[in-house]
């Protein structure tokens, strides 16, 4: 199914690479896949959604991430932030905020980056929270996250309990006093999607924005379907270069079988995430899902070099590559958007040695 309407597909056909190079559009990304009912996509119909499942937003992601990886991570994002409240099991949380998530009135960024490397044993949380009567104060640094609309959203942290020693997950508004937004990241691509880094100083968190007290518990629950949408990413750079090497590569035969090859690969591979995400294999068997997110990176990877095979020395040539250098980009990000393809190899080995699955990788 094609969720992608004329006008969505002619915006981002046209500012794809404005997009990515410059962040003059990052306001208008989100309102746009609003408008086209995106943000509703996978979320049960008696919550305001469309009622499909969650699969119908990875392919959502994906379709999106054909045309623009930039704005197809700010879905990502919000779209992984709607995930959190919707298995929160929190009904008053899901009354504060789900309805102006799913109309785009307010921007959802998921900012655990730093709790996947926790998790993993790589580095300590950069946030703590201690407990008070009407709920906790929250202090500390959240290095990267996106969607940081400036006009407001909400941020998803976890942090550590000083009173009871466990992480939970928290969300903070902003604006919050005390929470401060930093100027947007330097990055060389993904320029419009809000990404930044954030302050928190003795921020006030009130019960009713609790996700879940306890971390541990609440990021395998939600583990399938953000690593499912993530995927996506990778789903839609890989269709899109294939697409493109296969019509530029009219005149070089001898790269259709390897063109044929990476197109099977594909299917197998996204027929195979979809299968495991509708029944719930996942939750149980994590190292193949771990699996699927480095085969589906390194596929996008490959077949964005079939595009440059094809497309020859024009590719290298600024006014001639059809976008071809924004896809070179948006493959670099594939591998170290977290969690990284490093990190789940090494997690991965570890768990062969051991003869454990590992709960932190993919765990948000």
């Amino acid at each position: 199914m094609n969720f992608l309407n004329v006008a969505l597909t002619a915006w981002l056909a046209g500012n794809a690479e404005e997009l990515d190079s410059h962040a003059g559009n990052a306001l208008e990304v989100l309102p746009r896949l609003a408008e086209a009912g995106l943000l509703k996509i996978g979320v049960p119909a008696s919550l305001g959604g469309d009622g499909r499942a969650v699969a119908a937003a990875v392919d959502c992601i994906a379709q999106v991430a054909e045309y623009s990886q930039t704005a197809a991570f700010v879905l990502w994002a919000q779209r992984t932030f709607v995930e959190y409240v919707l298995q929160s099991r929190s009904p008053a949380l899901q009354d504060r905020c789900l309805a102006d998530l799913l109309e785009g009135r307010i921007a959802g960024a998921t900012g655990l980056s730093n709790a996947m490397k926790y998790l993993g044993g790589t580095e300590s949380l950069q946030i703590v929270v201690k407990e008070n009567s009407r709920g906790w104060t929250a202090s500390g640094n959240v290095p990267w996250a996106t969607n940081l609309h400036p006009a407001g959203f909400l941020l998803a942290v976890a942090a550590i309990n000083t009173d009871s020693g466990r992480p939970g997950v928290y969300v903070i508004p902003f604006p919050t006093a005390g929470l401060h937004r930093n100027a947007d990241l330097d990055l060389i691509g993904l320029r419009s999607s809000n990404t930044a880094s954030a302050k928190l100083e003795s921020v006030a968190i009130l019960r009713e924005w609790l996700i879940a007290e306890d971390a541990l518990t609440f990021l395998p629950r939600v583990r399938p379907a953000f690593l499912g949408l993530q995927c996506a990413l990778a789903i839609g750079l890989a269709t899109r270069s294939l697409a493109e090497a296969r019509r530029k590569s009219r005149a070089h035969t001898v790269l259709a079988s390897d063109i044929e090859n990476l197109e099977l690969q594909l299917r197998r591979t996204r027929a195979q995430m979809l299968e495991g995400l509708a029944s719930g294999r996942f939750s149980r068997e994590a190292r193949e899902l771990f699996a699927i997110r480095i085969e589906l990176s390194e596929t996008a990877t490959a077949a964005v070099q079939v595009e440059l095979r094809a497309r020859g020395g024009v590719a290298y040539m600024t006014d001639r590559n059809e976008g071809f250098a924004r896809r070179l980009r948006e493959a670099a990000f594939l591998p170290i958007v977290t969690p990284s393809l490093a990190q789940i190899r090494e997690e991965l080995a570890q768990s062969s040695t051991s003869g454990n699955v590992p709960e932190p990788i993919g765990a948000i």
